[in-house]
């Protein structure tokens, strides 16, 4: 990814590396508070579990401290001297940077940077401990959040098509996945069926149609910004 393309919000692109210490702060920070900030030795530990983790990693301790160096010098992380410890700590400053994101967003940001790309389905499932979704409309909605945040997407929706009956959803913490057009990143999250699979095909159609609305008006509001530009 190139730093021209780089969303205003996120004017530092994080390694995979990074992705993963990041996220493993976010949530040690909601399930572990007792535990946080976090030592390195703490970290590498979280980085490299394997469960809730996708792709299972090996990081030592001198790729996690790189990271956080890293992420250091961009306001992501701060360390953290506790009077009478003997460990340096960390926490992350993702709301310092990102201004406005409450619980259910950090929750969904969370898990994206820990397994990568998933349905809104598994989102809803896979954050149970981080935050609960009374339904499957307010994870569509925090989605839709991230996606529209003010000062540039956060996340981004990779349609159904070939190979995969349903829209995924991923950070962009990373970059822009390569080979997604520019239009889903403001396309609705609404997941097309195979998540409920006895949906009727009225439905179906209902919900595709209310996702080509809501795309419309998105790229309406897109040309209108670029208009006001120029």
């Amino acid at each position: 990814m190139s730093a021209e393309s780089v969303t205003p919000a996120l004017l530092f692109t994080l390694s995979s590396e990074e992705a993963r210490v990041l996220g493993c702060l976010m949530e040690k920070e909601i399930t572990l508070p007792d535990y946080y900030p976090m030592t390195l030795n703490a970290l590498v530990t979280a980085c490299n579990q394997t469960t809730n983790r996708e792709p299972i990693v090996r990081y030592d301790e001198r790729t996690v401290l790189r990271a956080l160096e890293s992420m250091k010098s961009h306001g992501y992380v701060f360390e953290v001297t506790i009077v009478g410890g003997r460990a340096v700590k960390y926490r992350h400053n993702l709301k310092g940077r990102l201004p406005g994101l409450e619980r259910p967003h950090m929750a969904l940001l969370c898990m994206l940077l820990l397994r990568g790309p998933q349905t809104a389905g598994e989102l809803r499932q896979r954050t149970e401990r981080l935050y609960t979704f009374e339904d499957m409309p307010g994870v569509e909605n925090t989605l839709a959040e991230l996606i529209g945040y003010k000062e540039g997407p956060l996340v981004q929706c990779l349609p159904a098509g070939p190979g995969q009956r349903v829209a995924q959803f991923m950070h962009l913490f990373c970059g822009e996945v390569e080979g997604t057009p520019a239009a889903t990143m403001v396309s609705s999250p609404v997941e097309v069926s195979a998540v409920n699979e006895s949906a009727s095909d009225a439905d179906w159609r209902a919900r595709m149609e209310a996702e080509i609305t809501l795309l419309k008006a998105q790229v309406s509001r897109l040309q209108n910004l670029i208009g006001a530009v120029k």
